[in-house]
């Protein structure tokens, strides 16, 4: 049986993983919970993930990737590994061909720390490929032609903006403020304004579920559970969905700038391609509530949510995957 070849999305937030021939095997958040006693692994992927901020002591959720990049080689490692084992992609006599995306603008050492600990899983041949170039190929984009697309990709630890023509990145620029930065300016708001301290759960809940950033009512209200940092109590609070705005309004804004930035730096033709077809929104950030609004808004261009946000990067792995002699010629 030959090896599968397969495609990875290693974000910040979760690994998806597709297997050319099979589609997405796999969708799981990137945590790994380790025993601090003995350093032994105690969960990875989704069972750790219900672990954080409910572990004992001993016991450490932790997310070994920050900002689309690896923080922690080993227990990337671990994770890589315990995921390949479970969608059973390599065998004793075969290895697989590994695609895995980073970020646009990261360094060649962090890029090699990517390339390095694909390899160590067992890989035969590992390729990197730029996520925003990637997730436009995901969400149905033909870049291979000379005319200009945009894609801004709003992923858990980075927010990666990219201009593309002829199969290639004309212009781009990657920021680390995404949907973790999100969670926290949410805390941070629910800290100040209530003197309430809640958890990055509920924070994450508050932003899927309830938050919305163009023109939101002041009417429609939510409870939030957490600790009184005045009693040191359980309490609860409401919070309007105007705050929400309030609260991500600063994140939002040098969102905005970068992808000003971009616009300005891409040359004529593309940038009126672009003005015709709109920019098109990937990453799970993207699903937030009024963003496309807002965009739309402040850059003057028609902007659009992709079909299947969450999953275009690992689906633009895929279409690559089927160009193997392609890949092979750019490494």
């Amino acid at each position: 049986m030959l090896a599968k070849d397969i495609g990875i999305d290693l974000g910040t937030a979760n690994v998806l993983i597709y297997i050319k021939g099979q589609g997405i095997v796999l969708n799981e958040p990137s945590v790994v919970a380790i025993d601090t006693d003995t350093k032994k692994v105690v969960a990875v992927g989704r069972e750790a993930s219900e672990m954080l901020g409910r572990t004992p002591g001993k016991v450490k959720a932790i997310r070994p990737m920050k900002d689309g990049v690896i923080a922690d080689f080993e227990i990337t490692e671990i994770m890589l590994n315990t995921f390949i084992k479970k969608i059973h992609a390599k065998n004793i006599l075969s290895r697989p061909r590994i695609l895995i995306c980073c970020p646009s603008n990261i360094t060649p050492v962090e890029k090699n720390a990517i390339k390095e600990a694909a390899e160590r899983t067992g890989a035969r041949r590992v390729y990197i490929e730029e996520e925003p170039k990637v997730a436009a190929i995901g969400a149905g984009m033909d870049i291979s032609k000379p005319s200009g697309n945009m894609v801004i990709d709003i992923g858990g630890g980075t927010t990666d903006i990219a201009v593309l023509s002829l199969d290639d990145i004309v212009t781009s620029s990657s920021i680390r403020i995404a949907g973790n930065v999100f969670d926290q300016d949410i805390i941070k708001y629910v800290k100040d304004q209530y003197k309430l301290l809640i958890g990055d759960k509920t924070a994450e809940e508050i932003k899927i579920n309830f938050a919305n950033v163009f023109k939101p009512s002041k009417k429609d209200t939510m409870e939030v559970r957490g600790r009184n940092l005045v009693t040191g109590l359980p309490d609860t609070i409401e919070i309007t969905v105007d705050e929400t705005e309030k609260a991500l309004h600063e994140s939002l804004y040098k969102i905005i700038k970068a992808a000003t930035n971009v616009l300005e730096q891409t040359p004529p033709e593309l940038a009126g391609d672009i003005v015709e077809k709109g920019i098109v929104l990937t990453g799970g950030g993207a699903m937030l509530k009024g963003l496309t609004e807002l965009f739309n808004k402040e850059l003057q261009v028609p902007v659009f949510i992709a079909d299947s946000p969450l999953t275009c990067v690992v689906e633009g792995t895929g279409v690559l995957l089927e160009q193997v002699k392609k890949l092979e010629q750019e490494v």
